[in-house]
């Protein structure tokens, strides 16, 4: 039995997660955790557990922790995790520079997973794009689009910056050199090679990523189309099973699946 705490249990994806873990037979629920005075704080999500405000606990009774947070939140999560010799798959998203490296320090004393998404279509898609943007040269203009719902705050989203990564990888050089600034700055054409990002907020979309490779003449299409979020939640367990057990250091999605 593997024993999963949810940090962020009263956001969407805390909901959808404690959902996944509560229905399947190989997990039990070790814990909810929400900030400080969140309305969630003190509700009962099942076997008497009560929502708290303080990860260490969880953490010291849970084989994996499982954070769909801020990035204001991961320091002190990292910390529980790292007190409590638990593992964590960190699914927040609008992480900096300074944020990995709290991953990468804390990846040396526990086993750390860190997706900008957790789902199997957009594991599969990265390594479709990479593939693509290795095989064309520059000649061929590389943008990605993507759509969620009106209360998503981090833009570009977390997977389509992971998708950039991609694509900067099959290319050969950082997503930093490669990034182009927002199409809105008309001092001049289109760089060659460059990676461009264009991002739509509205509704209640789950998450839609488009990556379009434009070369003379022909495009090459690729998508990925969330209908719900329970494909996130579904793929964050499955993460936490694979997890559970592993030695200390930073694992990828696309490991999980052989990709």
């Amino acid at each position: 039995m593997i024993k999963i705490g949810v940090l962020g249990a009263g956001g969407r994806m805390g909901q959808a997660i404690i959902a996944e873990v509560q229905a399947a037979a190989d997990c039990w629920l070790a814990g909810g955790v929400e900030r400080p005075g969140h309305p969630m704080c003190g509700n009962v999500i099942g076997d008497g557990l009560i929502v708290c405000a303080n990860a260490a606990p969880v953490a010291h009774k849970a084989d994996v922790l499982i954070d769909f947070t801020t990035p204001q939140a991961l320091e002190e999560h990292l910390r529980a995790a790292m007190d409590g010799k638990s593992a964590i798959l960190v699914g927040t998203t609008g992480l900096g520079a300074q944020h990995h490296a709290l991953i990468d320090a804390a990846a040396a004393h526990i086993p750390v997973l860190q997706a900008a998404n957790t789902s199997l279509g957009v594991t599969l898609l990265a390594a479709l794009v990479e593939q693509a943007s290795r095989a064309l040269d520059t000649g061929w203009d590389i943008e990605i689009a993507e759509l969620h719902h009106r209360h998503k705050v981090d833009a570009p989203s977390g997977t389509a910056l992971f998708l950039g990564e991609a694509a900067a990888r099959g290319r050969g050089a950082p997503l930093e050199t490669l990034r182009l600034p927002p199409h809105e700055d008309t001092s001049g054409p289109r760089r060659a090679g460059g990676i461009g990002f264009a991002t739509l907020r509205g509704g209640s979309a789950a998450g839609d990523h488009r990556v379009l490779i434009a070369g003379e003449g022909e495009r090459i299409e690729l998508a990925h189309l969330a209908e719900s979020r329970d494909i996130f939640a579904k793929g964050a367990v499955k993460a936490a099973r694979w997890l559970a057990g592993k030695p200390a250091g930073r694992y990828r999605m696309a490991e999980i699946f052989g990709l």
